[in-house]
């Protein structure tokens, strides 16, 4: 079977807002997700996290902290995605996506989170511990 790899940027801000994009193909719905996308060859998947981050907000983002790979399989195809948690260096909400798949750019509470329909449904959870763990200006590495 096929295997995906890719990477995800958690990205809290000291309101406790999570950074979000809304994607999909043209023919979709577009649905919610944190930024993120696939690895390309070469690159490590804190490069591709770095990457995504720039092209699918316009924000110059450092790794603070690996959280976890999640595993699983989508649409016929086993996913390897490298979760990991940013801080925002500069830049300013811009989407520069070559794949044309971003929408609309937000920084989003957790009442927000609670209610958006998601890319990805099953982060939700995961989502929201993060914004209480991290969501303060000082991250513990």
């Amino acid at each position: 079977m096929e295997k995906w790899y890719g990477a995800a940027g958690v990205c809290i801000d000291d309101r406790k807002r999570l950074l979000m994009v809304k994607q999909g193909l043209p023919e979709e719905k577009k649905l919610w997700s944190i930024p993120s996308g696939g690895i390309e060859k070469g690159e490590s998947p804190e490069e591709c996290c770095i990457r995504e981050i720039k092209e699918e907000t316009g924000y110059e983002a450092e790794i603070a902290k690996s959280l976890y790979v999640k595993e699983g399989s989508t649409f016929g195809v086993q996913v390897e995605v490298h979760y990991f948690l940013l801080e925002i260096l500069g830049g300013f909400a811009n989407i520069q996506d070559p794949d044309n798949l971003i929408y609309e750019i937000g920084w989003k509470t957790v009442e927000e989170l609670q209610e958006l329909e998601l890319s990805f449904p099953e982060d939700r959870e995961v989502l929201l511990d993060y914004i209480q763990k991290y969501g303060r200006k000082e991250i513990k590495k």
